[in-house]
């Protein structure tokens, strides 16, 4: 199933024994384009923290109850490895986590292998919570943080240029629940064409600017507007999908291929 990003924030998150807080954000590798972690913020229940949560532990989103299980208990995320708020994930903090949790790194296939990726590195707004004594020891010099690992939430608004010219700005992301994949972005195109709204696949990206915060694509501004429109996630089915790739010369997905 197919999920809107900004739709899925502010989502109950349910362990096993109880609520255990909301969803605040989603990193995600910027050359895989997979989600790798949902952000969860405690609340009341842990105040100060945020904590990071595998997507191999997350149950479908239930869009009526407007909440997320995961499969984990409330003492698991409760002792789960702590971060300092506003820096980068380390690859030594992902590690603990994995080892923590018994997580597999590579859990998920992806449909992307782009490597799109431009210079310099910005770290997103991270995650954290520790006390003060232990903060200097838990931070990670800047050589180990992961340059590839993104927040939803930086990306949001950044500009989207076609071979000749703008076309609009990230509004939110389509992800597939199988297997967490950022499977479009949304673009809203307004200070282009108004009104208008459309997908565009990772595959399309041709590099990504972080200093400037924006990301060029190798398709030109008449394909956008002869592309298939878009206003909800639940009209992306089977052959809306199928219309859009076939526009885009894009590959298929798995659950079309034959």
């Amino acid at each position: 199933m197919l999920f809107v990003e900004s739709t899925l924030k502010g989502y109950a998150v349910e362990a096993s024994d109880g609520a255990i807080g909301t969803v605040g954000d989603f990193l995600f590798d910027d050359q895989s384009w997979k989600i790798r972690w949902l952000v969860l913020e405690p609340g009341e229940w842990l105040p100060g923290r945020k904590i990071l949560l595998h997507p191999s532990a997350l149950a479908e989103p239930d869009p009526v109850r407007q909440s997320i299980a995961v499969k984990l208990t409330k003492a698991e995320v409760e002792k789960s490895p702590d971060f300092l708020d506003h820096q980068p994930v380390s690859r030594q903090m992902e590690a603990h986590l994995y080892d923590y949790y018994g997580w597999d790194p590579a859990w998920g296939s992806s449909y992307f292998g782009l490597g799109a990726i431009a210079t310099p590195f910005s770290p997103p707004p991270l995650v954290g919570g520790l006390p003060p004594e232990e903060a200097a020891e838990a931070v990670a010099p800047p050589e180990d943080a992961d340059p590839h690992l993104r927040s939803t939430t930086e990306v949001t608004g950044y500009h989207i240029h076609a071979t000749d010219g703008e076309i609009g700005h990230i509004e939110n992301f389509v992800f597939d629940h199988a297997n967490w994949d950022i499977r479009y972005l949304g673009v809203d195109t307004r200070n282009w064409w108004p009104g208008q709204h459309v997908l565009i696949a990772p595959y399309a990206v041709r590099e990504i600017d972080w200093t400037d915060r924006h990301i060029e694509l190798n398709i030109t501004r008449d394909q956008v507007k002869a592309s298939p429109p878009w206003d909800s996630v639940e009209m992306v089915d089977h052959s809306y999908e199928q219309q859009l790739h076939s526009h885009y010369d894009w590959p298929g997905y798995w659950f079309y291929r034959e």
